[in-house]
């Protein structure tokens, strides 16, 4: 068994994280990682308003007794989503553990710290790590250059961000972006990281909500089947390979703005990729991972596979090195 500060700290067996994943992660595969010893996230904004949020959270909590947590995604937009409705919901549930991702948590901060409830951070760079370290947070999770969604724009890997993010703080760093099995886990750990955050990997699963088709598509693909679409606007965005983020990078190479891409990109339509499992009805994230994907496992034995493989692969390190 690996144990480590974020386990130790979360309550959890494994130093494995579903992360918040738009319209994935429902309590299905939330629950399912829990019951496997891991730490999984319902996704608030997949659920269509608040009240929804709060019957997805007892929905979960029918399927499992362990810990699991709630992701918060602040998005910049004109009218944006009612945040503090929200946040109130996953108080009012007892939620131990927090995801939050985009803009900086630093408006909800004290209400989330009043709560006593764990906040980990997603940052794409080792300065907004150090910024949600000052703001209070418990852990980051730094996201390289090779995950799913949105990377930032400072283009860093993992084998860099990982070791400079736990070298610059003091709080646990767990690494995100390109890791899918044991070796994965295993380098994390040697980088410095207190856990791994998988996102494409555990949509190739059983319990993952989505479409058989979808996952087919992940375990056919390379690592060369992704395309970085929104560039131009600063806002980059990691997808599978298709006509539609083909079409995207087209139009924006011509000089279009986000209006002139908008109704390619609009989330509604990532959607209905996941529910009907037609591949080319929309832009969906998936992360360079994807090369590693071979199989459709359950949630129970990729963990298992997973943490086994790592440790394994600790222990054979060992003994081909001398020092």
């Amino acid at each position: 068994m690996i144990r480590t500060r974020v386990t130790e700290i979360l309550g959890i067996e494994h130093p494995v994280i579903q992360g918040g994943m738009q319209w994935v992660g429902r309590a299905e595969l939330t629950s399912a990682v829990a019951n496997a010893g891991a730490l999984g996230f319902i996704t608030a904004l997949t659920q269509p308003t608040p009240e929804d949020l709060a019957k997805e959270i007892a929905r979960c909590r029918d399927l499992t007794d362990r810990v699991f947590g709630v992701n918060l995604t602040f998005l910049p937009a004109v009218n944006p989503p009612p945040y503090a409705d929200y946040l109130a919901v996953v108080v009012d549930a007892g939620i131990p553990v927090v995801e939050t991702a985009g803009r900086s948590p630093e408006p909800f901060m004290p209400e989330l710290k009043k709560a006593g409830i764990q906040v980990i951070h997603k940052c794409t760079s080792v300065a907004h790590a150090l910024n949600a370290e000052r703001l209070g947070v418990d852990m980051v999770s730094v996201d390289g250059f090779e995950c799913a969604g949105h990377p930032g724009e400072s283009d860093v890997p993992s084998l860099v961000l990982v070791p400079a993010a736990a070298s610059a703080l003091t709080i646990p760093v767990i690494a995100s972006g390109g890791f899918a099995d044991g070796r994965g886990l295993a380098a994390a750990l040697a980088l410095g990281a207190e856990a791994v955050n998988m996102g494409t990997r555990f949509v190739a699963t059983k319990e993952a909500p989505v479409h058989d088709r979808v996952k087919e598509h992940l375990v056919a693909s390379s690592e060369n089947d992704t395309r970085l679409i929104m560039r131009e606007l600063r806002n980059s965005w990691r997808v599978s390979a298709n006509s539609v983020s083909t079409e995207v990078n087209k139009r924006l190479a011509g000089g279009a703005d986000f209006a002139g891409v908008r109704e390619l990109v609009v989330g509604t339509r990532g959607r209905t990729v996941f529910e009907s499992g037609d591949i080319e009805a929309g832009v969906w994230s998936a992360g360079l991972v994807q090369g590693l994907v071979k199989d459709i496992p359950s949630v129970a034995e990729l963990i298992e596979r997973l943490v086994r493989e790592a440790e394994e692969a600790l222990v054979a390190h060992a003994s081909r090195v001398t020092v």
